[in-house]
């Protein structure tokens, strides 16, 4: 009788946000950093992925994709989260970027 593998475990999600955790529309700013495999991490929105361009492109299926899309849109993980920090107070939502909820979130009542 073969004994039983030891279970691995692996982070495979960050969510970037310049909002606090708690806040309430923490969730509509955030970025996605996610695990694509063989070391690769896609950084992702709404159905869009980031490359190294700064501009995001529709749609995150790899497999409809050819290599050179791929490269520019994974990344190592410090690479990833980098550009998703970089890109986290500038995501826009009904005309007000994160930058803008923040900010709010500021004012003392």
């Amino acid at each position: 009788m073969s004994a039983t593998p030891v279970a691995t475990c692996q982070a495979t999600e960050y969510e970037v946000s310049i909002l606090p955790e708690g806040d309430i529309n923490r969730h509509v700013f955030a970025i996605t950093v996610e695990y694509r495999g063989v070391g690769r991490w896609a950084v992702t929105r709404h159905g869009s992925c980031l490359g190294t361009d700064g501009e995001w492109a529709e749609g995150v299926k790899e497999y409809d994709r050819g290599d050179d899309w791929l490269n520019a849109h994974r990344f190592d993980l410090d690479t990833a989260l980098r550009l998703a920090r970089d890109a986290a107070p500038h995501v826009v939502v009904n005309g007000h970027t994160a930058l803008d909820a923040y900010r709010r979130s500021q004012i003392a009542p």
